[in-house]
């Protein structure tokens, strides 16, 4: 006969899952990861404003907002798998392979229409490979996603053997997302605010969210609740890989082209960073989209003081290190392993 625990455990924090999505609370005698990282990034602010010339000006904190869209419209991406207890390592090459072939197809006469509709594509259809290795298969997320992004860089570079491929100058609403304004604000500030708003209504008001993080906190007594955990895995997946894509659009309208070298970087360290600093544990069914936009505030704030005082990139390198090895050592002290709903399944 098998063993009630985990129905049990499913039961012992339904009210936790109902309200894990939900907008953040403040309360007084019980501080979470992200109001300490939010608390850390306001005093930062401060003392970059007083010590550093130019820090406090409406343009550097426009620049700054800017600089962390693309990186925060990626961390909404892996939050959402880390939240179902996953991880996509492939994110940053799903975004630079997709685009790299969408821009050779632009130089060689396809419509920019079509193009950008075949990077969709490629994005999406990977995202469906990655979840169905990970939900039929059954392989380890961290090493299916690692190896797609080495196919996916190996497949885009021998398809377009160049390190940058550049996007077409006659086509200006390529680049509005990157480069435009509205209303005085950047563009790209814009996209990650509507994907954060819409990532937030899927996790907190839609059904298919709160399964994400019944999935995450318990993925046995989810199954045994009658959630339909493969294909929401392959769903998930694909939402990593249209996050991705939409990064991708920013990209290429900020810089008029895709760098193919930003695969083998550490650009998805530095996703994985925002969303572990902010709150998002990785063990699953913690977290949400305010803890990717403190992590990424808190870091963008700490890059662009770097830039300020010319620190170079071993030493911020080092600095983030350090930083994420912190943030996941508040995050066991402020949510302890809980063996019961820690199980992965039979």
């Amino acid at each position: 006969m098998r063993s009630p625990l985990p129905s049990r455990g499913f039961e012992q924090h339904a009210d936790k899952l109902s309200t894990a999505s939900s907008l953040p609370r403040f309360r007084i005698g019980k501080t979470s990861q992200e109001q300490i990282v939010l608390a850390i990034t306001v005093l930062l602010v401060i003392v970059f404003g007083v010590t550093l010339n130019g820090f406090a000006t409406v343009s550097n904190l426009l620049n700054l907002l800017r600089s962390i869209s693309i990186l925060g419209v990626l961390g909404l991406g892996m939050g959402l798998i880390v939240i179902s207890r996953g991880i996509d390592l492939s994110e940053v090459a799903i975004m630079a392979g997709s685009w790299s072939i969408a821009l050779i197809e632009m130089q060689q006469g396809m419509a920019v229409p079509l193009a950008v509709l075949l990077a969709l594509a490629l994005a999406v259809f990977i995202g469906i490979i990655n979840g169905v290795m990970v939900a039929f298969v059954e392989a380890p997320p961290l090493f299916v996603t690692l190896a797609a992004g080495f196919v996916i860089y190996g497949l885009a570079f021998w398809f377009a053997p160049a390190w940058v491929v550049y996007a077409p100058k006659d086509a200006p609403g390529l680049t509005f997302l990157g480069a435009g304004h509205l209303f005085g604000i950047p563009v790209p500030i814009l996209v990650f605010a509507v994907a954060a708003i819409a990532m937030q209504l899927f996790l907190s008001r839609t059904s298919v969210g709160r399964f994400v993080y019944a999935q995450g906190d318990n993925p046995e007594a989810a199954r045994l609740s009658g959630i339909a955990l493969r294909p929401l895995i392959v769903l998930e997946y694909v939402l990593v890989a249209i996050l991705a894509w939409m990064a991708g659009f920013v990209w290429v309208g900020t810089t008029g082209s895709m760098q193919m070298a930003i695969t083998q970087g550490t650009m998805i360290f530095d996703v994985v960073l925002v969303v572990v600093i902010g709150g998002i544990s990785l063990v699953g069914g913690r977290g949400g989209v305010f803890s990717v936009v403190v992590g990424c505030i808190l870091i963008g704030t700490l890059l662009n003081a770097f830039t300020i005082m010319d620190v170079n990139s071993e030493v911020q390198n080092i600095i983030k290190g350090v930083v994420l090895l912190a943030a996941i050592v508040l995050d066991n002290w402020l949510h302890p392993r809980d063996e019961e709903t820690a199980r992965q399944g039979d």
